[in-house]
């Protein structure tokens, strides 16, 4: 299995220098808004809607798009600079940016069936497009492979995390492997490689305690600013986690997490609020200037392993890749 820790001194130190412009192959799309959902605007053209709704795209990229047949309806009709809107309706359009960044770490299949595709995702590496990203993600990588233009994720993974996912194929069955997620009938472990806490190495030192230790994390996460971040907050708790810390090596902690629910970041934030946030977290406990990412400083977050029962075949699965180099 891949070790997601283990980087070749070959790749270049930012993904500054390897960004190319790209037009995403699959579209994306937005369902244009009734009129009780547009507080009080009105749109006469979908022009108008998207050029408002899209703020940081200039219009002239939009007309552009438009005249280059890139925004369409459900149908493939193509949207012209005069198409009425039309509340409800799906418009598709290709998302473009000058400079995507290439992600020099391979994806693996673990296992593949007719409707599921497990597979370890490397850091750096998104699982959907969004923000710099279009093409270069994990869904479009595994769609070129298998030549499967239905493979989709059943679950969440953040960019910064490296590890096992389970992908669909089959959009008859995939609401079945979304509900493992949504009934809580899926088991999850992660590692996470974080510096101890001075009081934490004391008490290590003169044996007041001793491996493994064990938290049960259980408080109240919600959006922070900016809103892509999280904190914790007084209230009743929506979020819980698991950890242990099983091995020391100097001031640094090897833990075991498993998330019983699932927040946006929430190890990430629950190891911070232990007084340990993980190594190379650009997010916490300060957010980092926007910048390339640094291929040789990846997050030390990893969805190590991955257990449940396939609602289709009734098989109980478990898969796992190598662990977090330590």
């Amino acid at each position: 299995m891949p070790n997601s820790a283990n980087y070749s001194k070959s790749h270049t130190q930012s993904a500054s220098k390897t960004a190319t412009a790209a037009i995403a192959a699959q579209p994306s799309y937005i369902v244009l808004p009734r009129a009780t959902e547009l507080a009080g605007k009105q749109y006469q053209t979908v022009l108008e809607f998207l050029v408002d709704h899209f703020q940081q795209i200039d219009v002239s990229v939009w007309q552009q798009r438009i005249n280059d047949g890139k925004v369409h309806w459900l149908n493939g009709e193509l949207i012209t600079a005069d198409s009425a809107y039309q509340a409800t309706a799906r418009v598709y359009y290709y998302r473009e940016v000058l400079a995507e960044t290439q992600v020099p770490f391979a994806e693996q299949v673990l296992y593949q069936d007719s409707h599921t595709i497990i597979v370890y995702k490397p850091h750096f590496l998104p699982v959907t497009p969004g923000g710099n990203y279009v093409n270069e993600c994990l869904v479009h990588r595994l769609r070129i492979a298998t030549e499967i233009d239905t493979v989709a994720p059943a679950h969440r993974l953040d960019k910064d995390t490296a590890g096992v996912m389970l992908m669909t194929l089959n959009p008859q069955t995939r609401h079945a492997y979304h509900q493992l997620f949504l009934d809580d009938n899926i088991t999850k472990n992660y590692q996470a490689i974080a510096k101890i806490t001075p009081q934490l190495l004391t008490q290590l030192a003169d044996n007041s305690c001793a491996l493994p230790i064990h938290w049960t994390v259980k408080n109240r996460i919600a959006p922070a600013n900016p809103s892509f971040t999280m904190q914790v907050i007084e209230g009743e708790a929506n979020s819980h986690s698991e950890i242990s810390l099983v091995a020391v090596k100097g001031d640094l902690g090897l833990f075991e997490l498993s998330p019983i629910t699932g927040k946006t970041h929430q190890l990430r934030v629950h190891m911070l609020s232990l007084g340990m946030p993980i190594i190379n977290d650009r997010f916490y406990p300060v957010l980092q200037p926007k910048g390339p990412d640094n291929f040789d400083k990846p997050l030390q977050l990893l969805a190590k392993r991955l257990r449940f029962i396939d609602p289709v075949s009734g098989i109980e699965q478990d898969f796992q890749c190598q662990g977090l180099a330590f």
